[in-house]
């Protein structure tokens, strides 16, 4: 096992003890610490990618979409512009041809039509696109993406005990207290809609963000987090000028400090910058949705490949290759 992927199992069982035995505080501590330096440091190697964009000045749309998104009260407009944000980057990044584009196109205004008629579509995927499925899905993805391509045991063993961390919580929820009071009445001011969108989603009413769901969200944010910033052989953090890097520690620091000053500021500021990440990450998830497509595929047509020769009848032997040759 490499030191690295040793470091990621560490981290990870850290992680799930931590949400077993503090999930309260540590859904917010680590969404108030770690978030904005997550977010600074990502946006900056977004940044020097050209944010997997035709062109820069998209990125710059996308920062003032997520801007005026934050100050959306209606559950539902907010969902149309978060799904319509994702729709387009996956035009823009992820198909190579104008008519994949049209395809996808086409899809998302049917898809978008449904979510429409049944009503409170729209708010769930409002809801759920910059939390679950930003900080666990697409992290899976990321993760199942990089062992197919190292085809490393160990990394596929990683993706096995995230998993399995997740079920664990859910069939074994901790029975954590409340240690601090104040937490948990503010996670619930920024995830408290969680239980309702994933109940409407599933069909299980009165699901609410109890210890269950909130050790799960503290869980995944606190491991999303720190997987990005273990990935020393992407993010490569000694090239990055010390310049930027100090900019980034101070401008982290700067925004936990301005929300324990101020909470309703720091509040809507540390929502704003989270979506400015999270949207500006969309083309980037939008291609590695389609690279694992593609794995995928690729997969699938050589096992397929390998049973029809394996299942192939053996030619049989001519009549002439029956025959012997008696000696005269």
């Amino acid at each position: 096992m490499r030191s690295n992927d040793a470091i990621h199992l560490g981290l990870m069982l850290l992680a799930l003890a931590a949400a077993y035995l503090v999930p309260f505080e540590l859904l917010l501590l680590a969404y108030v610490v770690l978030g904005p330096a997550h977010y600074f440091t990502e946006i900056s190697w977004l940044h020097d990618r050209s944010y997997y964009l035709p062109h820069r000045g998209i990125a710059l749309v996308l920062a003032i979409v997520a801007v005026v998104a934050a100050l959306i009260d209606n559950a539902s407009w907010f969902g149309f512009a978060m799904w319509a944000a994702l729709v387009v980057c996956a035009m823009l990044a992820a198909t190579a041809t104008a008519i994949e584009s049209m395809l996808l196109f086409m899809v998302a205004i049917a898809l978008s039509a449904i979510m429409y008629s049944s009503g409170s579509s729209l708010a769930v995927i409002g809801i759920l696109i910059p939390t679950l499925i930003h900080v666990s899905l697409f992290t899976l993805i990321f993760m199942v993406l990089g062992a197919y391509r190292s085809g490393s045991r160990v990394q596929a063993a990683l993706v096995v005990v995230y998993l399995a961390a997740i079920a664990a919580i859910l069939l074994l929820p901790p029975t954590a207290e409340i240690r601090i009071a104040s937490f948990a009445r503010v996670g619930q001011d920024y995830f408290g809609n969680v239980g309702p969108a994933l109940g409407r989603l599933f069909g299980v009413p009165g699901l609410v963000l109890d210890t269950r769901l909130t050790s799960l969200l503290a869980f995944v944010y606190t491991y999303h987090y720190l997987n990005w910033f273990i990935k020393a052989d992407v993010i490569r953090w000694t090239e990055v000028p010390k310049a930027r890097l100090a900019t980034m520690a101070a401008a982290s620091a700067a925004s936990t400090a301005l929300y324990f000053y101020d909470y309703a500021f720091g509040f809507t500021f540390l929502l704003a910058l989270s979506l400015i990440h999270i949207l500006l990450e969309f083309p980037l998830n939008s291609l590695a949705l389609r690279q694992l497509g593609a794995a995928m595929q690729s997969e699938v047509r050589a096992f397929h490949a390998a049973r029809t020769a394996t299942a192939a009848p053996r030619p049989a032997k001519s009549r002439a290759s029956k025959r012997t040759t008696r000696p005269r």
